[in-house]
């Protein structure tokens, strides 16, 4: 009797052309979309397809994407976004974003991420497009040139575990709190496992809250995050311009009702609060109270998951009426130019502005400690990223916590860590 198939195994067998796959068998699968960045991807592939005197093997499957070292801060990076921007001209790619924004977010922005999708890129947040129902994993360097070379590569089909939850989120807690939950109940050593999100709360979410699960999959450790497509999917992909052809194609890749699981979690919306990460681990989570008063130096809210149009407003809601403390710095990175026109066209950025953000350049910046908003020695820092570990946003004698754009806005507000629904109920400042 054969069982049913999960979204995960469903996806790596139509890539590898087989009628089905289980976990631990060795495939090989082709590559939908390989993409890479300019720190990963151009200045290290050159050498290694110009040694073996090959190119990319599909053109309008490889996407690159300027966000790690834009702007330039000097020669050297801004000859790393003219090395990306050279290749993809020698190698006729067209699917080129120069200093439009992060990867993870302009590519479906672009409609490039499909339901079912087998995705390889060449960063660790690459899971960020399974929000889509795509199988997306992040590859290394070496592995990447391989597969822009060839179109292909193996893996292990990996298990998959469920985390379902159900019922509704209060207010002000949100899809960051939930991932960083999970990092302390479910732990961050799920390596050869793709995490599958479900259950009616996720389903109420758009997609760029399923968007922030996806992405920080990552940091529970798994090889991917993944999403059932469904008509928020399909919604947001017409919205870019690319509508899904084929809906009921796409919804069928949901997990069969009898698919096997390694493991199913399970929790209610309604038992949890806003969280917080105290350095040095995404995992070294607790309710916001566990924090509350620890004094800030700098509230960043940036990044691929972090700094998106959902999140800008979540900071706007805050800072709406209220001033940045005296002392603190409030540092903004939209995670893309179209994430920039969006909120000004809302007054977003008017709010932000005015309550005293300093507005940074779209592009990865102080979350992966590159340009503008790194961290002195000493200082204390609130983060909407995803990472806190030690050194990554500047000097290793800093601390980072994580918290979502509400709770980092509040600490903004407050000069110190505090939860977001005090400070709501005060009034403006």
């Amino acid at each position: 009797m054969t069982r049913g198939a999960t979204l995960v195994e469903k996806v790596i067998a139509r890539a590898a052309g087989l009628p089905g796959v289980t976990p631990g068998q060795l495939v090989v699968a082709k590559v939908d979309l390989a993409f890479a960045h300019d720190s990963s991807g151009a200045r290290r592939w050159k050498p290694i397809l110009d040694a073996l005197g090959v190119g990319v093997w599909d053109p309008d499957k490889v996407a690159l994407v300027n966000d790690h070292y834009a702007p330039a801060a000097d020669a050297e990076t801004a000859g790393f976004l003219k090395l990306t921007r050279d290749f993809a001209r020698e190698q006729g790619i067209e699917n080129l974003f120069d200093m439009v924004g992060i990867s993870h977010l302009v590519l479906p922005d672009a409609g490039l991420i499909r339901p079912g999708a087998f995705i390889a890129g060449g960063d660790s947040h690459t899971p960020m497009a399974g929000a889509f129902g795509a199988y997306a994993a992040g590859y290394g360097a070496t592995d990447m040139a391989a597969i822009v070379a060839t179109g292909e590569t193996w893996l292990s089909v990996p298990s998959t575990i469920r985390i379902e939850w159900s019922g509704a989120f209060a207010p002000f807690v949100v899809a960051k709190d939930v991932m960083l939950h999970l990092t302390r109940e479910v732990g961050m050593d799920n390596g050869f496992r793709a995490v599958e999100f479900a259950g009616d709360a996720v389903e109420a979410m758009s997609m760029h809250a399923r968007m922030v699960l996806c992405n920080m999959a990552a940091e529970l450790g798994a090889e991917t995050g993944v999403v059932a497509p469904d008509a928020v999917t399909f919604n947001y992909l017409a919205r870019v311009g690319r509508p899904v052809e084929n809906e009921s194609a796409a919804r069928a890749l949901a997990s069969d009702p009898d698919a096997v699981f390694e493991r199913v979690w399970r929790f209610r919306a309604e038992d949890l609060g806003p969280q917080i990460a105290a350095p040095h681990s995404p995992g070294n989570t607790g309710p916001v109270g566990d924090y509350s008063g620890v004094r800030i130096d700098q509230a960043y809210i940036g990044a691929c998951m972090g700094a998106k149009v959902d999140d800008l407003r979540m900071a706007a809601e805050v800072l709406r009426g209220r001033k940045v403390a005296p002392g603190v710095r409030l540092l903004i990175a939209p995670a893309s130019r179209e994430t920039f026109e969006t909120a000004s066209r809302e007054g977003v950025l008017s709010d932000l502005i005015t309550a005293g953000a300093l507005m940074m350049p779209s592009g990865c910046g102080a979350c992966a400690g590159y340009g503008g908003g790194v961290l002195a020695d000493g200082e204390i820092c609130i983060s909407s990223t995803n990472r806190n570990f030690k050194g990554r946003m500047g000097s290793g004698e800093a601390q980072v916590y994580l918290g979502s754009p509400y709770s980092v806005a509040a600490a903004a507000v407050a000069g110190s860590i505090v939860d977001p629904r005090l400070l709501m109920t005060q009034g403006a400042r």
